[in-house]
């Protein structure tokens, strides 16, 4: 629980502006004693003498002003190691601060008499330093203490910890004792184990845990980690009988501890590491790194961590959280801690102690240094009028990332055992139900292969599951030998009157009463490529909040960093409950808040779920009256053997679309078209079981390790399934054919297999039809459905652009504590969604249709409404992105909202026919001949563009990207190569480029992202929320009936359902 441990991401914190001093050697060293100075001398103040002059004549560029002399004196293990060296090279880019080591043997041997001299004191105690010598040197020289040398005294005492933390008020753990067979007693109370045993001493971390007896007794016993283990078990029960130990009651976290490392109060770096007492194994990542979680402090934790810099006077100080029942604990406070391996600490670091030392020394030194202006400290922009604006909130609407081809198999079942499963499983109170755990699968699964063995024993048994589905049900879930929610899931659907029948063969044998649509889901999966395009999205997402000129200059998206790092912005991240979104919207996080490590942890802590309440989540398979009425005509349509006619134009096309009229242009006759695919998908497997028969292609390891069969698996299905037995084309599966060439042509080029160009033409055209038009074929239609998919998505959005929300105090500081914070009642709200394809479609349309702006009395709406309409594919990572301002020099209409668009990631072929929109804020243009405003996006981009990335006129914000830097700047320094999918680029830069998969197999090419377009930037916050209104209550009242009608469908048929499944039983017994 207690010591200083790895962190491997980035904390939340920064410090005021500062000059730095860009050279590329740092000018810090180790002082010598045989520095011969005259004490008379010393008193009077000159310090700077201290060097030795063959050190200083090195240092060409060393000013003549004064400098301040900031001394290290630690055992140097501790001021030698990767942590403190990392600091103080970039503290001594300063330009006034040079930096002394004291030598440990001077510090050991020497009195503090010959110590080297030093304006500031960085100083504190491990194991074998001799805290009182530093004392007595703080009493001689009186230098500026960064951390206090006589409370770490007390540090060192668990017992004066615990009283301090009491003293301020800060919950911590009871503390108890006495021992009895399975309790301690303390003054006549009695508390029963668990309990925890501390040494008095906060040197010794043999910290022991006793378990009660009924939970099988012993102890865990937690120690310094060695190599792969911080703590063993032990039988033992009783407690230690020597030394002096605090005793308090065990608390519960879910198997994490939180460490927080501040510097300064107004600073906190937060991550949470497995904890110790779990089972005392060390997770460590693929470089053998103990694994961190980045965490977010809550309002009281930062109240708390500022309380403890405070209390402790330790301005860098570590401590433990404890997080159980809703409440946080501070059970240690370690003193003096560094944060490992997180470069973004190590820069925040060193800013936050150099301007302190800076603020505090410069005056007194009499040298010419002046803390800056904080201009990003309120996020300004200019905005098209010419005007200044804060940005106040960003919502952004995102598709997950690239994927693997998804697969679907979907089937009517009818015996009891799939009924008390649904049962089971409470799929009777909604009339849907999803199975993804491995215990589910495992149940679905073993109904499979019971009813295959009952198929195989009895010909004439009433079985109805027709046995091929039974056997790809089987198939699919004893694929890879294990399950995972992530690639499989099994999806339920109560059908009270069965399934509707397509053909009047299936309408002659249909049965009545109840049923349930398994629909079996698996692949999907996001890939490598899909998460290096999240994480570069999310890093270039940074660059749209203005400000982080000064301290972070050079730095992409510092803006947002400074926000984030003073608690001002408050961010949530939501997604659906598929794993492929969840992924995505991990990788955005570490690109967006420059977070290092694997995305696991970042998951875990950072994204919410948000498939309680259908947000995000939609099952497609359960489709509305509206749905399926459009399905069938779209079907229809699609059947007809001739080509397209102009009422087929107008059926197909009501919209006008540019891009559904070229699309039907390029498919003219469906039917032949559809032969023409399916011609090509014979084609294709036949290629591909040539491949497999040739014995060099035995080991061929496509894209993300799919093998030959595997990709033959997937085309087999979808040619046995394209085209069915009445030669008639399910147009359904047009869709999974895309996908899957799409996937193909992307990532498995490389096999030479022919013809797959003119496949991905031709369904391309079909799918630009038919994916658009199951969302709706009229406006009508599109709204109706639009509205069954997103209201509860809409209304979020309306709730999250409203200047107070309930839980609006969770990010900020509060105003007791904000010293040193300008404006810590100002904060930016970010509420990033990720979700599929039907999310997305959905909340597009409504926008479209939902009358938000009337396209012949705004001509900026118009063409936004043409530029929309030219787009043929909501691709990967397609965002949809609104933005609040406030002008604070209103007191009418103050708010101001724009809305964003990108179709997301490129196609690598067939890009010349892109529609172009007019820029990201391109009205703002018209200042370009203005000096930009301080906190201005312009603002960073004073260095030269780099040439070889051609920007489009229209685009005047980020014209000379500041990700495209190569200056070294500490850890600051970003390869062009990294920008490939920058945010801002225009659509004439290259659309592929490759992308390394290290622990992946196969390599790939990654396209790059669209920019995003603005819709519209001249709406008032009040036509957004009586819009989102609007449509949420037009869909609310026949949402209500439906539900109700539903309800009372699946409570009537659930008595039905009894009868029957006691009926079937004794049948079958």
């Amino acid at each position: 629980m207690s010591g200083i441990c790895d962190g491997l991401t980035p904390g939340p914190g920064t410090a005021e502006g500062q000059v730095w001093d860009h050279r590329d050697v740092p000018r810090f060293m180790v002082g010598c004693d045989d520095d011969e100075q005259d004490m008379d001398q010393v008193e009077a103040g000159i310090k700077s003498d201290m060097f030795r002059e063959e050190e200083l004549e090195d240092d060409d560029e060393s000013p003549s002003e004064r400098q301040v002399v900031v001394g290290i004196c630690a055992m140097m293990k501790k001021s030698t190691s990767k942590p403190m060296t990392q600091i103080l090279e970039r503290l001594c880019k300063f330009d006034y601060i040079d930096v002394v080591i004291f030598p440990e043997e001077v510090i050991l041997e020497e009195p503090v008499e010959k110590w080297p001299l030093c304006d500031c004191l960085i100083s504190f105690h491990s194991k074998g330093f001799p805290l009182d010598k530093a004392v007595e040197y703080a009493k001689l020289r009186n230098p500026l203490l960064i951390n206090d040398l006589n409370m770490q005294y007390f540090i060192q005492d668990r017992r004066e910890v615990y009283r301090i933390l009491q003293e301020e008020g800060i919950d911590l753990p009871q503390c108890n004792l006495v021992e009895g067979e399975d309790h301690v007693e303390v003054n006549g109370e009695v508390f029963h184990k668990p309990f925890v045993e501390k040494p008095v001493c906060a040197e010794d971390h043999n910290v022991y845990i006793y378990y009660p007896t009924s939970a099988g007794g012993g102890s865990q016993r937690l120690f310094r980690k060695i190599g792969s283990r911080s703590s063993v078990y032990s039988p033992e029960s009783s407690v230690r009988k020597t030394g002096s130990y605090i005793y308090e009651e065990f608390m519960p976290t879910d198997g994490t501890d939180v460490k927080v490392y501040t510097v300064g109060p107004d600073y906190a770096h937060a991550e949470a590491r497995k904890s110790p007492a779990l089972d005392g194994k060390v997770e460590r990542d693929s470089e053998g790194k103990e694994i961190r979680y980045p965490v977010m402090l809550t309002a009281m934790e930062k109240l708390v961590a500022r309380k403890v810099c405070l209390a402790f006077k330790q301005t860098v100080c570590g401590f433990d959280l404890l997080r159980a029942n809703g409440h946080s604990y501070v059970c240690d406070v370690n003193g003096f801690s560094f944060v490992k391996n997180s470069m973004k600490y190590y820069d925040d670091c060193a800013k936050v102690l150099g301007n302190m030392v800076m603020r505090e020394l410069a005056p007194q030194l009499h040298i010419p240094w002046s803390i800056p202006m904080e201009a990003e400290d309120i996020p300004i922009v200019p905005t098209t009028s010419g005007t200044m604006m804060e940005l106040r909130c960003v919502i952004a609407i995102i598709r997950h990332g690239d994927r693997t081809p998804k697969q679907k198999m979907k089937m009517e079942v009818r015996h009891p055992l799939f009924f008390e499963l649904f049962e089971k499983h409470g799929g009777y109170k909604s009339g849907k139900l999803k199975l993804k755990k491995p215990k589910q699968l495992q149940e679905v699964l073993d109904i499979a292969r019971l009813l295959l063995v009952e198929l195989g024993q009895h010909n004439d048994c009433e079985i109805e599951e027709k046995k091929s589905k039974l056997e790809q049900l089987k198939t699919v879930l004893e694929m890879y030998g294990h399950f995972s929610g992530i690639n499989r899931k099994v999806q339920l659907t109560y059908l009270r009157n069965g399934q509707p029948k397509a053909s009047s063969e299936e309408e002659e044998s249909k049965k009545d009463g109840p049923s349930l649509l398994l629909v079996l889901k698996w692949g999907g999966e996001l890939t490598p490529a899909g998460r290096v395009q999240a994480e570069e999205l999310g890093r270039a997402f940074r660059c749209m909040y203005p400000g982080g000129q000064g301290d972070y200059a050079g730095f992409p998206g510092c803006g947002l960093l400074r926000l984030h790092s003073t608690y001002r912005h408050d961010l949530k991240i939501y997604a659906s409950d598929e794993g492929r979104v969840q992924m995505t919207a991990a990788a955005f996080a570490k690109g967006l808040l420059a977070l290092e490590g694997e995305l696991t942890p970042i998951l875990v802590q950072m994204v919410k779920s948000a498939n309680m309440n259908g947000l995000l989540d939609s099952d497609r398979d359960s489709l509305t009256g509206c749905q399926q009425k459009v399905k069938a005509r779209l079907h229809e349509i699609m059947q007809k053997d001739q080509d397209f006619t102009a009422e087929d134009y107008e059926k197909l096309a009501p919209t006008g679309s540019p891009s559904l009229v070229n699309s039907m242009k390029i498919i003219q006759n469906p039917v032949k078209t559809c032969d023409k695919v399916y011609a090509l998908i014979q084609s294709l497997t036949s290629q591909i079981r040539k491949r497999l028969e040739d014995p060099k292609s035995a080991d061929l390891q496509l894209y993300h390790s799919e093998t030959l069969e595997l990709m033959l698996q997937r085309w087999s299905k979808l040619e046995r399934d394209f085209r069915m037995k009445n030669g008639r084309y399910d147009i359904s599966k047009i869709p999974d054919i895309y996908d899957c060439i799409k996937y193909d042509t992307q990532h498995n080029a490389s096999l030479g297999l022919e013809d797959t160009l003119e496949l991905f033409r031709l369904s391309r055209a079909l799918a630009d039809i038919v994916i658009p038009q199951e969302y709706g074929i009229s406006k009508s239609e599109k709204l109706d459905i639009a509205q069954a998919y997103c209201v509860p998505l809409m209304k979020k959005i309306q709730l999250d652009l409203q200047r107070t929300h309930e839980d609006e105090a969770v990010n900020k500081l509060h105003p007791l504590y904000s010293r040193g914070v300008m404006s810590p009642g100002r904060h930016v709200r970010t509420r990033l969604y990720f979700t599929s394809e039907s999310h997305v479609h959905s909340l597009l349309s409504t926008f479209r249709y939902g009358g938000l702006l009337d396209e012949e009395k705004d001509q900026q709406w118009k063409q936004a409404m043409d530029y929309l309409s030219a787009v043929t594919e909501l691709n990967y990572m397609t965002q949809i992105v609104i933005m609040l301002y406030e002008d604070n020099n209103k007191v009418r209409e103050r708010f101001h909202v724009e809305l964003h668009f990108s179709p997301g990631v490129k196609g690598c072929e067939d890009e010349e026919n892109v529609p172009l929109g007019f820029g990201f804020r391109p009205a703002s243009s018209e200042n370009e001949d203005k000096k930009p405003d301080q906190g201005s996006l312009e603002d960073l981009s004073e260095d030269q563009p780099d040439q070889s990335l051609p920007f489009s006129e229209p685009i005047n914000v980020l014209r000379k990207s500041p990700m495209i830097r190569n200056r070294k700047t500490g850890s600051m320094e970003v390869p062009a190569h990294s920008v490939c999918t920058s945010h801002f680029l225009s659509s004439c830069s290259m659309s592929c480029v490759p992308v390394s998969t290290a622990g992946f197999e196969g390599c790939s090419m990654v396209p790059s992202i669209y920019p995003l377009e603005t819709l519209h930037n001249l709406l008032s916050l009040k036509q957004v929320e009586e819009f989102l209104s609007r449509v949420c209550e037009s869909s609310g009242e026949a949402h209500t009936k439906t539900m109700k009608a539903s309800l009372y469908g699946v409570s009537v048929s659930l008595v039905y359902q009894e009868i029957r499944t006691k009926i079937s039983q004794i049948h079958i017994y």
